[in-house]
């Protein structure tokens, strides 16, 4: 029982990773395709604005993530990580590049610096979550098992790729979407327009690769198939498609908070339908919740940790979210700096 729902918890997690630093990827995607410099500033100002005080916290789900994994099922830790070592490897290289691209192009002085970092930032934000999609992809086929060994086929098969794309899609649908919903409340009613077009693209791109995606794996993910088209895989599978729906209809109208739920929702509901429908097993076919658990009063304090965690990290997490939202996080600019320091007080004079 404590193992189950410790796996629920990790899916959650991954769920949690997938929306909001998939929206950080998705920005980055459109970094990447903005333009030159002229033609890409304004779209590129947004990116920046937006993703400056939240990109680093959404990590903290993938620690979470690993720190599950490693502690409350330490052999499908061990497989994932020997079998799928090189893209896991290339995603986490993506992860540190992107970090320090996006950190480092502002400050930097020359332009040749600050097209180098934005060139990591944005390359590294469209590999990232290939390859993590693409790992998922070789658990889902089967093609991982207790003493797997390192082999391309792990990770390159018809389903890794095809999920790999999907995660790509999914990225950069979730960042328009948010983006939108930025520029709206940056009040800056061209990039609305022009955010809201690539949302509606990437969603039609997304459907695509959805269709296609369900003939990959009735013949390469067999288990997984059936999963998702029976009980709750299948229920999920239809949540997820009416939030779709409900996202396109919202972006015809206004982007706004409920645009951003329901693109949420429809992410949040394929991740978890995919979890729901490889159950019992953690890797399909060779590897259950029940084989896979540690020890279980290890299992017992990761949930009295779990617990706590949520307790004391989630409200900041939400009011960070929060507060991001509703523009209470905006830097100072110079021009900030120097109506401060010149204001009637006399409080900078002084000093």
């Amino acid at each position: 029982m404590t193992a189950d729902l410790i796996a629920v918890v990790m899916l959650l997690a991954v769920a949690a990773y997938a929306c909001a630093g998939g929206t950080d990827y998705g920005a980055g995607f459109w970094d990447l395709t903005a333009g030159g410099a002229e033609r890409g500033k304004r779209p590129r100002w947004l990116i920046d604005h937006a993703m400056a005080p939240v990109w680093e916290v959404n990590n903290v789900w993938l620690i979470f993530i690993f720190v599950i994994m490693w502690t409350g099922f330490p052999t499908l830790f061990q497989t994932l990580f020997s079998a799928m070592w090189l893209p896991l490897a290339l995603a986490a290289v993506g992860m540190v590049l992107r970090g320090a691209g996006f950190a480092l192009r502002k400050p930097a002085r020359r332009i040749a610096g600050r097209r180098l970092f934005g060139a990591v930032f944005a390359v590294a934000s469209l590999l990232t979550p290939f390859f993590l999609g693409a790992a998922v992809g070789g658990v889902a086929s089967g093609r991982v098992a207790p003493g797997t060994e390192p082999s391309a086929d792990a990770w390159s098969n018809p389903t890794s790729i095809i999920f790999g794309l999907v995660a790509v899609a999914a990225t950069a649908f979730l960042g328009a979407v948010f983006l939108a919903g930025d520029a709206r409340r940056f009040e800056a009613p061209d990039l609305v327009g022009y955010f809201r077009l690539r949302a509606l693209g990437a969603l039609a791109v997304l459907a695509v690769l959805a269709v296609i995606t369900l003939f990959v794996i009735y013949g390469d993910a067999p288990y997984v198939w059936h999963g998702l088209t029976h009980g709750l895989g299948l229920a999920l599978v239809v949540v997820a498609a009416v939030a779709t729906l409900a996202t396109a209809w919202l972006l015809l109208r206004t982007p706004g908070a409920w645009s951003r739920v329901t693109a949420v929702g429809a992410v949040a509901a394929v991740i978890i339908a995919w979890g729901m429908a490889q159950r019992p097993y953690l890797l399909p076919t060779s590897l259950t919740v029940a084989d896979g658990a540690g020890a279980p009063t290890t299992l017992r304090w990761l949930a009295l940790v779990t617990l706590v965690a949520l307790v004391l990290v989630g409200p900041a997490v939400v009011l960070l979210y929060w507060l991001d939202t509703h523009g209470e996080l905006e830097p100072l600019t110079e021009a900030d700096l120097r109506r401060n320091g010149t204001g009637g007080d006399g409080a900078a004079d002084s000093v």
